[in-house]
């Protein structure tokens, strides 16, 4: 990986304050002076900064957890309002992936890779993201439009995927996959289409799937999962595009 990156993950600085510290010549790769962009083992190179030895990368911790209603995708905030952090281990440097809003439910990607965070996050990766809409309204004209696309106040939107199942009391199931991850983008997209949203749940963000992780509960990705999100928004060279 590129020395910038290595000290990142290492927890030296982040990734552009890394970029920094090669570019003064404080960063040396087994004795010499670093190179800006220069590839690095961490596993084999020694790596100093300032002529103190910089640890091994750790390894990243990953876990998914199954959001409920009624939870604030944020730090505590000094209320009495439940957060994500009070329902997941308490590890050093957990950060969310996105965010969901204070109803909506589902898949929320939690980690302590902050660059990978950004880069899942980032407009440019494209992740998709599905979820299941319980909805009331002219569904039916509503998937049709959304197939052709949708003005909001923040540009265009067309879900890559919308289908609806009709349900009891009136009620369907609408589910949406879109590659944005625009502010609320699910719940305005339904309320442009007329659609009253009465429940939202994120089924799946990337290569995670909610599958029956019980509301509240969380799990360690899988060894598969965690290296399909190593792919994402990388160039061929396993850096970040």
């Amino acid at each position: 990986m590129r020395i910038h990156r290595a000290l990142a993950r290492a927890g030296i600085a982040s990734r552009r304050k890394a970029e920094e510290l090669v570019a003064a010549g404080r960063v040396c790769i087994n004795g010499a002076v670093a190179r800006t962009g220069q590839s690095v083992d961490p596993a084999r190179d020694t790596i100093t900064v300032d002529g103190k030895a910089v640890g091994r990368p750790q390894k990243a911790a990953w876990l998914v957890l199954h959001k409920p209603a009624g939870v604030l995708t944020s730090r505590p905030d000094g209320t009495d309002r439940r957060t994500v952090f009070e329902l997941v281990p308490d590890v050093p440097g957990l950060t969310y992936v996105g965010r969901l809003d204070y109803l909506t439910e589902g898949v929320l990607l939690l980690t302590t890779d902050g660059e990978a965070a950004h880069r899942l996050t980032h407009p440019s990766s494209e992740v998709e993201r599905t979820y299941v809409a319980t909805v009331r309204g002219d569904v039916p004209t509503a998937v049709r439009q959304a197939r052709m696309g949708v003005e909001l106040d923040d540009g265009f939107v067309r879900p890559l995927a919308v289908d609806a199942v009709q349900g009891a009391d009136r009620q369907w199931q609408m589910t949406l996959t879109i590659r944005e991850g625009r502010n609320r983008e699910v719940r305005r997209l339904c309320e442009a289409l007329d659609l009253e949203v009465r429940r939202l749940v994120r089924t799946q963000f990337g290569p995670v799937r909610l599958g029956s992780l019980p509301a509240g509960a969380s799990r360690p990705l899988t060894a598969r999962e965690v290296a399909l999100i190593a792919t994402i928004g990388q160039t061929p060279d396993g850096d970040e595009g």
